[in-house]
């Protein structure tokens, strides 16, 4: 049986069933507009997740879509702690998306329990920094930036280094993330195929795996859709990757996510 992770009492994989991780971008940057939520509406769009059935949030405010345009360190920090002061004391469990120390330092005031980090803990600064914190993680295949992984052979390669960072660091609650997504120009979708087609692969590891597809530009290419378009095919790929193995999907619809995984469990049952 896999290795669980446990994230504000949540148990994430070792047997646990598939857990539904809802996205607020505090971003208008975003890939996707209709993810986009500005100040003084996080609390209530949190509020509806939990309710749709998400068991977690990730909050992040910069854009990790290739050709975004730059914000500074502050803006990030600025625009989380304007989003954190929302959730504090509604017990919501909240990871934070970023990569820098300084907007880790701003979270760590609020009431987080995880960091979602897409770079993989490659950045030491930043790493020790996520250690010292004594939160769980979500790391990203990475070797030294997001998306520089590109391939079956060098996912496992990035994620093998993901979980030597983790003991080296001492940090022993985690979950791994593939980095299923168009991270920049070397990525094909068809990298982003092989992923989801060998998905089952990333669980020799012996660790929960995230899975986050949602709205994706590989699924767009496909069906010739854009984000706003693309939820039916997100749903589809969601199934056929929850089925092989992912212990937690990151999703942008979580009613919709969350009525999936509900009748997975249904049909798993003897």
């Amino acid at each position: 049986m896999l290795k669980h992770c446990t994230v504000n009492h949540l148990q994430i994989g070792g047997g646990a069933p598939a857990r539904l991780m809802g996205v607020i971008n505090c971003s208008p940057e975003s890939f996707y507009r209709d993810s986009y939520i500005p100040a003084g509406r996080v609390h209530d769009r949190a509020l509806a997740m939990r309710d749709a059935g998400a068991d977690m949030i990730d909050l992040g405010a910069r854009s990790t879509a290739p050709g975004s345009p730059p914000i500074s360190v502050d803006e990030e920090a600025a625009r989380v702690d304007a989003a954190l002061s929302e959730l504090d004391g509604t017990g919501i469990t909240v990871s934070v998306d970023t990569r820098h120390p300084e907007v880790l330092a701003v979270c760590l005031r609020h009431d987080i329990h995880a960091v979602n980090d897409i770079s993989g803990l490659a950045d030491e600064r930043y790493a020790r920094a996520v250690a010292d914190s004594g939160l769980p993680v979500f790391a990203m295949a990475s070797f030294k930036e997001p998306g520089d992984a590109v391939g079956l052979a060098a996912t496992q390669k990035a994620l093998g280094m993901v979980v030597s960072r983790c003991a080296r660091l001492g940090i022993d609650e985690y979950v791994l993330d593939p980095a299923i997504g168009r991270w920049g120009p070397g990525w094909a979708s068809e990298d982003d195929w092989e992923l989801c087609r060998n998905f089952s692969s990333f669980l020799d590891f012996g660790r929960p795996v995230l899975v986050a597809v949602s709205r994706k530009t590989f699924l767009g290419d496909l069906l010739g859709r854009q984000p706003e378009d693309r939820l039916a095919g997100t749903l589809a790929l969601t199934t056929m990757l929850v089925a092989a193995g992912a212990a937690i999907v990151r999703s942008h619809d979580v009613a919709e996510t969350a009525d999936l995984l509900r009748v997975y469990a249904k049909m798993g049952e003897a």
